[in-house]
């Protein structure tokens, strides 16, 4: 077990997501903060709370679970997926989505979540945030904002945690 990030360094490049997203972002776009089940929720969370005093349009938050659109929904064969519930309480046409992820690897969470928002309405654009982009894509999908890009092995994991939810902050590879 390496970290890759400890608990200052993970806020270190949530803060540099924020910058890069203010830099990019005009401040008085409307946007819709919408983190994927369950890592990205929490992050979005953070980036939600973060952004709020910089943009001067809407700032809406939802969270995506991507459970039923996922293309490895059957791997392995005796298992079942569980469906947690997404809440998006407002109308996604037309505004800017902000698609919030822990980690980008293969790019097929993030297909699944670009699938399951369009159930939902046409946003006029979306943009992807990620804390760690590890590299390895599958599909033509990369971050618009990362915290950190990092080469990992495909063996290996990367792994997200959030005092929300682990009791610490930090990211590590096993």
């Amino acid at each position: 077990m390496k970290t890759l990030l400890d608990a200052e360094q993970l806020d270190k490049a949530i803060r540099e997501i924020v910058e890069q997203i203010k830099s990019d972002i005009p401040a008085h776009t409307d946007i819709a903060v919408i983190g994927i089940r369950s890592r990205g929720e929490i992050l979005a969370q953070r980036l939600n709370n973060a952004l709020g005093s910089h943009f001067s349009g809407r700032l809406f938050s939802g969270t995506l679970d991507i459970t039923l659109y996922r293309d490895d929904l059957n791997e392995p064969k005796e298992t079942q997926p569980t469906v947690r519930s997404t809440e998006i309480d407002f109308d996604i046409t037309d505004k800017l989505i902000l698609l919030v992820d822990d980690v980008l690897h293969t790019g097929r969470s993030v297909r699944a979540a670009m699938d399951a928002l369009t159930d939902f309405g046409r946003p006029r654009l979306m943009r992807l945030a990620v804390l760690v982009d590890r590299g390895h894509h599958e599909y033509p999908i990369c971050a618009d904002f990362a915290g950190i890009k990092t080469e990992v092995d495909e063996s290996l994991s990367v792994c997200v945690r959030f005092t929300e939810t682990d009791a610490e902050d930090g990211v590590i590879i096993e």
